[in-house]
């Protein structure tokens, strides 16, 4: 089950569809679908978790506490939506395609994808663009 929680005054619009192409993702993986807990803050937020609980003194998009046993995927991902727009700003990309690539990321995470080195980074870029070409909202 995938939740959205808002800790801010973003409201995601279609939670069902988004809903719906992250369980087609975590299927595409070979993996199967836990708790998934998606919290949508603001830089403060965000960086009072980074600095508690990762001891790391920074701005970041997002940060993903990972929970999964075996093969089912469960965890909290944390996402700053203005971390987000400033990005999608930076990367001359929409809004949209920006949240969805933050979101994914977590997901990817969740998979054993990793963004530390630069050939895992690039794997994780491919595997992020792979999987927005799966969201589709039905009309």
């Amino acid at each position: 089950m995938i939740d959205f929680n808002f800790e801010t005054d973003f409201i995601l619009d279609n939670e069902s569809a988004y809903s719906k192409w992250l369980s087609r993702v975590i299927v595409s993986e070979n993996k199967k679908e836990g708790e998934i807990t998606y919290i949508f803050c603001d830089d403060e937020y965000l960086h009072n978790i980074n600095v508690e609980y990762l001891d790391h003194d920074t701005l970041t998009d997002i940060i993903s506490f990972d929970y999964s046993l075996g093969n089912e995927l469960n965890g909290d991902i944390f996402i700053s939506i203005e971390r987000v727009r400033d990005n999608a700003l930076d990367f001359n990309v929409p809004f949209g395609e920006e949240l969805k690539r933050v979101m994914v990321h977590g997901i990817l995470h969740y998979c054993g994808y990793k963004d530390k080195s630069e050939e895992d980074e690039l794997v994780m870029r491919q595997k992020e663009d792979e999987k927005i070409k799966l969201f589709h909202v039905e009309q």
